[in-house]
C-alpha cells in the first residue's frame, strides 16, 4: 500500500474507532485490530492480545448506560497515529470522563497492530 493510501486508511480507522466507542459494539471495535494485536490501556496495564480480551475490554465501555467519545486532535505519520480524545461514560448515577492520548501502530492493511493509551487512572479519571 502506498504511503498516501495507508495514511488515508489510518485516518479512517481512527475516526471509526472514535465513532464506535460511542455507537459501536465491542466486536466492531475488535474488528479494527489485526490478529495478535496488543492493547496496553493504560500504559503499564497487563497486555490484552486476543480477540476475546479485546471484546471483553471494549465491552466495559460499550455496555455502560452512556458512552460518548469525541476526537480532540490526531497526527498520522508513517504507520503510526497519535490522537487525543475525550470519553464520557455513565453507569446509573455515576459519570466519569477521561482524556487519554492513544498511540496506535498499524500494519500494511491498515489494521491496528498495537495500541498504547497514555493516561493515569489516579489523576486522569474524573468523576462528573
Amino acid at each position: 500500500m502506498a504511503d498516501a493510501d495507508l495514511t488515508a486508511k489510518i485516518n479512517s480507522v481512527v475516526d471509526s474507532y472514535i465513532d464506535l466507542l460511542t455507537d459501536g459494539t465491542p466486536e466492531q471495535i475488535a474488528d479494527l485490530y489485526a490478529e495478535g494485536a496488543t492493547v496496553e490501556d493504560p500504559i503499564g496495564a497487563e497486555l490484552k492480545n486476543t480477540r476475546e480480551q479485546l471484546v471483553e475490554f471494549y465491552g466495559l465501555i460499550t455496555n455502560l448506560d452512556e458512552h460518548k467519545a469525541t476526537l480532540k486532535w490526531k497526527k498520522v505519520v508513517g504507520d503510526t497515529a497519535v490522537f487525543e480524545f475525550h470519553l464520557f461514560t455513565k453507569a446509573g448515577d455515576s459519570g466519569f470522563e477521561i482524556q487519554p492520548v492513544d498511540i496506535m501502530v498499524f500494519n500494511d492493511e491498515g489494521k491496528i497492530k498495537s495500541m498504547r493509551a497514555v493516561w493515569d487512572p489516579a489523576t486522569d479519571l474524573k468523576q462528573v
